[in-house]
């Protein structure tokens, strides 16, 4: 079972930009794709992005359309998720999960591994 460690989160102001990294344990990263959810306070997990397991194909949650990306680096074991054009809306803990195939899907169920997640504020 692979193991998940999220960072980068922090403080930023809106308008700024942040990147998140996961990095994973395992020998078979390159195997799964990988995916970010985000939980704001009293608020559902929500889809943010996930890429498929060669990282070329990925899928967006529309909210952050346009302004995050999310890409990995098979041979460091790591995802990352940056994150552009800041809006207090995008505050919540995020975190990291691998899936359970190789493919870039969206939903929550499909994903067995999480991490532990971090935060990111922004400020108005």
């Amino acid at each position: 079972q692979v193991q998940l460690v999220e960072s980068g989160g922090g403080l930023v102001q809106a308008g700024g930009s942040l990147r998140l990294s996961c990095a994973a344990s395992g020998r078979t990263f390159s195997s799964y794709a990988m995916g970010w959810f985000r939980q704001a306070p009293g608020k559902e997990r929500e889809f943010v992005a996930s890429i498929g397991w060669t990282g070329v194909n990925s899928y967006y949650g529309d909210s952050v359309k346009g302004r995050f990306t999310i890409s990995r680096d098979n041979a460091k074991n790591t995802v990352y998720l940056q994150m552009n054009s800041l809006k207090p809306e995008d505050t919540a803990v995020y975190y990291c999960a691998a899936g359970r195939g190789p493919f870039p899907t969206t939903s929550l169920g499909t994903f067995g591994s999480w991490g532990q997640g971090t935060q990111v504020t922004v400020s108005s």
